[in-house]
């Protein structure tokens, strides 16, 4: 089953986007993705091919994983998504744990949001988040932003009080990924109650990046939005 879907994602490759996809996602040396290769497949066939192989093991996942083919890792991660979503309390503990073990593989900011939120969150909404503490103090970018990330899952049921902290714990990371993620955890949480960010960004926004404040901000009227970047507020 593995080869076959390796042939079918190799099928549709498109070298003139896999150009692109090689740029856009930073891929050169000493760039956040360097050494990541790309066939060049659309989201929507990678998610095709996934759901027809669904019934993929942990082991030729685990190989898919450690692949450098974006796509391949990608696929890899659907279908993870698409077991944990029919899985029961202990299968969904499997594929969390396997998860974790293998984010080291899960290498780029597009890899980490399509699955951290679906698994991690998921299965740490109603259980003890120390592990989100713990990932979010690593040195390893894609383990941070694995750690904001995943608190979508508890922000879309209004629980807010961990993506704060976490946001808090990141505020002075050096890496624009994690601007960019905090920020629009940040905003996702304004979204839902924005007297709750406003709160957090009187406290913060003079000191965090300029960037993670302009996604928070994002949906604020013009002006309003003007006075938080003048510091008028």
């Amino acid at each position: 089953m593995l080869l076959q879907l390796i042939k079918e994602l190799q099928s549709k490759k498109n070298l003139k986007k896999a150009k692109v996809l090689q740029g856009f996602f930073k891929t050169g040396k000493g760039e956040y993705g360097e050494g990541d290769f790309f066939l060049g497949l659309t989201s929507e066939q990678i998610k095709g091919i996934a759901k027809k192989y669904s019934g993929l093991n942990f082991s030729k996942l685990q190989l898919l994983l450690k692949s450098k083919i974006h796509e391949y890792r990608m696929c890899a991660l659907r279908i993870l998504v698409l077991k944990y979503e029919k899985a029961d309390e202990n299968g969904k503990a499997r594929i969390f744990n396997f998860y974790l073990k293998n984010a080291k593989h899960i290498n780029n900011w597009d890899l980490v949001d399509i699955s951290a939120p679906n698994i991690v969150g998921d299965f740490l909404l109603n259980k003890n988040k120390k592990i989100l503490y713990k990932l979010a103090k690593s040195k390893n970018l894609w383990e941070k932003r694995i750690s904001v990330i995943s608190t979508f899952a508890f922000i879309k049921e209004k629980k807010f009080n961990d993506a704060l902290k976490i946001s808090e714990i990141l505020l002075k990371d050096k890496h624009d990924l994690i601007h960019k993620a905090v920020g629009w955890m940040l905003r996702e949480i304004g979204k839902r109650d924005k007297k709750i960010l406003e709160n957090f960004l009187k406290e913060y926004y003079k000191i965090m990046p300029r960037t993670m404040l302009r996604y928070a901000i994002e949906r604020f009227e013009e002006g309003e939005r003007k006075k938080w970047l003048r510091g008028e507020v």
